[in-house]
């Protein structure tokens, strides 16, 4: 049985991410956490939170049953962003009911340890012992569940980390604040797209000075304010209310917080590689090792490349939904000068020295740090180097993928010559001049992606799209 996708399991609350799939699946969990604990001395309480989606509660009450008939103890978190759930699953395990940006009509399933989201070989564990179906635990050995607080908590950690990693305690530079509220002088719109960043960012924002003002930030599982992935069009109104306003710059959120966009002031969207590399500098700059480290996915732009190069700091590369993967690969090669400051894909980010998982709630606060210490977005994002940026898909069979790929391996270097090769994840092509190209598969839909940064990005997609349209007919 597959369950899992690039960020846990995920589909509709109907016929996919059902109770039955739930109880199922904490049984599995709770397994896995009983043997963890004969392994070695680990703490098997599984933390347990959910979103304000209208299935969650259900999905949450059949995950709890599940755990606990597993002879494991569950400690519920009630409703909270997934990056808090997050935070409270270190030393421990955790499961976050959510669907993330996906539709009402989904729910999801995501597993942490100690803080980071079960990687490949824990997932295909679940799936086994889902597989096997195991049977409960005798019944005087099934577990208990307590509630506890952890929203409190995690917004004072991450209003103290921002403080301290933006601000350098006494040291902060910043335009109109202080070292104790940094964003003392700036306002903020926040649109919560109705998801659980509304019980987070405007607090901790508020905490650190900000004047806040807060959009769609009632907890609303039918995200009536607009839909949960925010993007250019979605945004719209809080693009035009930022623009009417007088705002310093606007941050949106998905529905459970682990993705951000920020809009300036006259309402455009950052583009999400900028804030991304703007991130990186900073943590790069802010290193203590001779060898920073960020780690970013294949799609990402060559203007992160060019910052954390600037600054002193080198990238490397990672499959897209496995940054933790990536941070575990590049730790253990390697040494005591090095230092994995930052990994991100678009809209996504980790920042090691609060915790391994992705959380939006965090970058929201570190990038007001900076905006703060520049004085404003548009100051911030001078330096960077934003070529036009396109993707595009092209229609492939899913039996056709594989030779399809193999035969690009060999055809975009041909039709590139002159540029740096990467066939690690997909083909990356990275021309002298810092454009580049991209083409993987899709691993949920019938098409191979093409993204391609460039000053003339039309031409560059075009060469690209030709030779994989080539490729595709070729391989079936």
């Amino acid at each position: 049985m597959s369950l899992f996708g690039t960020a846990g399991i995920r589909g509709s609350a109907q016929d996919r991410v059902t109770p039955e799939l739930a109880l199922a699946v904490g049984r599995a969990v709770g397994n896995d956490a009983v043997d963890a604990v004969e392994e070695a001395s680990r703490d098997p309480t599984v933390v347990l939170g959910r979103d304000g989606r209208e299935t969650s509660d259900a999905l949450a009450a059949a995950m709890e049953a599940g755990l606990e008939s597993a002879g494991v103890d569950c400690r519920r978190v009630g409703v909270v962003p997934t990056p808090a759930l997050a935070y409270a699953s270190r030393g421990r395990r955790g499961v976050m009911i959510t669907a993330s940006h996906n539709p009402p009509t989904d729910n999801g399933i995501k597993i942490f340890e100690d803080g980071v989201e079960y990687d490949r070989d824990a997932e295909r564990r679940i799936e086994r012992l889902v597989d096997g179906e195991p049977d409960p635990a005798p019944w005087t050995e099934w577990g208990n569940a307590e509630s506890a607080d952890v929203l409190s908590r995690y917004r004072d950690a991450v209003a103290a980390y921002a403080r301290d990693t933006f601000g350098h305690g006494s040291n902060y530079s910043g335009s109109r604040g202080d070292a104790a509220t940094p964003l003392s002088g700036f306002s903020i719109a926040v649109d919560c797209g109705n998801g659980m960043a509304g019980l987070a960012t405007p607090q901790v924002l508020r905490k650190l000075g900000a004047d806040v003002v807060t959009l769609n930030a009632n907890v609303d599982g039918h995200f009536p304010g607009r839909e949960s992935k925010p993007t250019p069009e979605t945004l719209t109104e809080f693009r035009a209310f930022l623009a009417d306003g007088e705002f310093d710059f606007g941050i949106a959120h998905d529905g459970d917080a682990d993705r951000i966009v920020i809009v300036d002031s006259e309402g455009d969207v950052v583009h999400e590689d900028t804030v991304l590399a703007l991130l990186a500098e900073h943590y790069v700059v802010d290193a203590a090792a001779e060898d920073p480290v960020v780690v970013t996915t294949p799609n990402a732009s060559a203007r992160i490349d060019e910052l954390v190069r600037a600054a002193g700091g080198r990238t490397e590369r990672v499959r897209l939904g496995a940054l933790h993967e990536g941070i575990a690969r590049e730790r253990a090669a390697g040494d005591a000068d090095t230092e994995i400051t930052f990994a991100a894909e678009p809209w996504k980010h980790i920042h090691p020295h609060f915790g391994g998982w992705i959380d939006g709630v965090v970058s929201a606060a570190v990038f007001s740090g900076l905006v703060a210490e520049a004085g404003s977005v548009a100051a911030l994002r001078g330096p960077v180097t934003e070529r036009p940026y396109r993707k595009v898909s092209v229609e492939c069979p899913d039996e056709a993928k594989d030779a399809a790929m193999d035969r690009l391996e060999t055809a975009l270097p041909e039709q590139f010559p002159d540029g740096t090769v990467s066939t690690e994840y997909g083909v990356r092509i990275e021309q002298p001049d810092a454009s580049w190209v991209l083409v993987r598969p899709s691993g949920t839909e019938p098409y191979v992606r093409v993204y391609a940064e460039s000053e003339d990005v039309d031409a560059l997609v075009a060469d690209a799209v030709d030779a994989v349209e080539r490729a595709v007919d070729d391989a079936q």
